[in-house]
């Protein structure tokens, strides 16, 4: 039991005060003690506390910033209000998810008073404020959706929830039709137990599935093969699916609900799906074609990309809404294999899972490919139906959404997707983003405008009327193109994994040929230089000496 004595509550302020200024999980504030802040800093003091193992972060009100200066507070928390009329602390509390014990302390150092809040970092994922998380980041506050690398971290440490026992469940909770179906598709995707199957009795096949610890159900199994009425028994998490059919002014025209078991549940909802024929008519013809609006592969892959990755914890539900020429599937959650490009251009599977046992129960059940390329696939398929890409909305807070189109929207882009049907992925994505008028680089709308695909000035562009030209040197272009410094960044970190540490030359050997090609030598060590720079302020590599034989290793971030 933590004591709460002036003693040890002096002692703990010195031990704060002499902390350095840019300490992520301790925080020190004169006034600015408006409440939005207040439970902004608390989010993210307690997950930056959780990535360095403390185990709890600190804001401190009435010592500078800067100096660590006694300077007193006119901050009275008992006092203050949180939203209209409610008293802060009892708001403030209700506004972390997951709920966490927060402490507040006054104490008079030199006879000032000093405010402190201490808050935990025991909580078994992000800590958000009113549905958004944040995070330390040297001496600044950030919303934890700007450092995807930090909340996957975030999620990696901590306990599995789908792997964890449903108490109350037992084999009797699950659907005998989810059960066989579960069988069937096992022997499929595990061809070598197929004369063995049978013959395994329920807990025996679960097992096998990776459905049960110790002959008890997880989590995982109820969401996958519980009946409709053991869904309650994974309160307060929630596993609901809700499909919605809008007009074309945006109105409900119809809905249904679905619960576990999902294994059976998403073809039913699948199903509500209408999935028109749809035609159109290519260059130079006078014979439509005739598609479905979606591909049906590409929407199991969203609808069991949600299941696999949705957080379960926020009691949200998977929703898909239908629209005359739009299909839109979201769930709670944020993404956490990084950006959506990278994905796509590097074809590898991600590094981090939220739910690690439902993934891998799906695998074992033939519902996803634990070799990645899922999404790759989607965009794929969508270019060789000469569609528009499926868009991802990374932008709400706690949500990950993903919108296919099931129309034609530019006439010209369908045209170059059938004169060219083996035009690089990324370029098709790239033209894409023209036709939707989302913003290119300064190169890539240069690169787009000598094949001649693009008609207009830099700043109101738009693809040119006459598309026949031929894509030429896609490979040089993705070469030129550069990407994300977090994918150099990826690769330095994966190379420090393995090899320990790295000179500066070998970092040089290392990274020189991965990068851009319209970069001369020196204008690549100068951006290996700004590199290494920006990834040792943020903790994710140490530099040791300071000569040429300074070595690079992993810093305390990566851990």
């Amino acid at each position: 039991m933590r004591s709460n004595s002036a003693e040890y509550l002096a002692r703990l302020l010195h031990n704060l005060h002499q902390l350095p200024g840019e300490t992520e999980w301790v925080e020190f504030k004169e006034n600015n003690h408006q409440p939005q802040l207040i439970g902004e800093y608390l989010s993210a003091l307690s997950n930056a506390a959780r990535l360095k193992g403390e185990a709890s972060g600190y804001l401190v009100y009435g010592i500078e910033d800067q100096t660590h200066a006694v300077k007193g507070t006119r901050f009275q928390p008992y006092r203050e209000k949180g939203s209209g009329s409610e008293d802060l602390i009892p708001w403030l509390t209700r506004g972390l998810e997951p709920r966490m014990p927060i402490r507040f302390e006054e104490v008079l150092v030199d006879g000032k008073r000093v405010v402190l809040i201490e808050v935990t970092a025991e909580a078994n994922r992000p800590v958000a404020f009113y549905g958004k998380a944040f995070v330390r980041v040297g001496s600044a506050k950030h919303p934890l959706a700007n450092h995807p690398e930090l909340e996957r971290r975030l999620w990696n440490i901590e306990v599995d929830w789908s792997e964890q026992i449903c108490s109350a469940a037992t084999v009797a909770h699950l659907d005998p039709e989810a059960m066989a179906k579960a069988r069937q598709e096992f022997k499929k995707k595990q061809p070598r137990h197929l004369n063995e199957v049978d013959g395994w009795d329920d807990l025996k096949f679960l097992a096998k599935a990776r459905l049960v610890i110790g002959e008890r159900l997880t989590n995982a199994a109820i969401i996958l093969l519980g009946k409709e009425e053991a869904e309650p028994l994974l309160s307060p998490a929630q596993a609901w699916m809700m499909w919605s059919l809008k007009g074309s002014a945006g109105e409900d025209l119809d809905y249904e609900h679905f619960r576990t078991p999902w294994l059976v549940n998403v073809d039913r909802l699948f199903q509500r799906v209408r999935n028109l024929r749809i035609r159109y008519l290519p260059d130079n013809t006078l014979f439509p074609t005739e598609v479905d609006q979606y591909d049906r592969w590409g929407i199991r892959e969203a609808l069991h990309n949600a299941i696999a990755h949705q957080d379960y914890c926020q009691r949200g539900r998977i929703v898909v809404v239908e629209k005359p020429d739009e299909l839109i599937l979201s769930n709670p959650g944020s993404f956490l294999a990084g950006s959506v490009e990278d994905i796509i251009h590097e074809d590898v599977p991600p590094r981090f899972y939220r739910n690690p046992c439902l993934c891998q129960a799906m695998v074992n059940l033939g519902m996803i490919d634990t070799q990645g390329g899922g999404i790759r696939r989607m965009f794929m398929e969508q270019k060789k139906r000469c569609f528009p890409m499926p868009a991802y909305d990374l932008s709400r807070a706690g949500e990950v959404r993903v919108s296919i189109p099931g129309k034609v929207l530019d006439i010209r882009y369908t045209r170059l997707l059938i004169e060219n049907p083996d035009l690089n992925i990324d370029m098709a994505i790239l033209l894409d983003k023209v036709q939707r008028g989302l913003d290119l680089t300064r190169e890539q709308y240069d690169y787009l405008k000598r094949q001649k695909l693009l008609e207009g000035r830099w700043g109101a562009y738009h693809l040119a009327a006459e598309v026949a030209a031929k894509v030429e040197d896609k490979a040089r272009y993705i070469k030129n193109r550069g990407l994300d410094d977090r994918h150099y960044e990826g690769l330095l970190i994966e190379y420090l994994k393995k090899f320990g540490q790295a000179s500066r030359s070998e970092v040089n050997q290392f990274l020189l040929d991965k990068l851009p090609d319209v970069l001369n030598e020196k204008q690549k060590k100068d951006k290996i230089h700004n590199l290494l720079t920006s990834m040792k302020n943020r903790g994710l590599i140490a530099r040791k000496g300071v000569t040429r034989a300074a070595r690079w290793s992993l810093g305390s971030a990566i851990g």
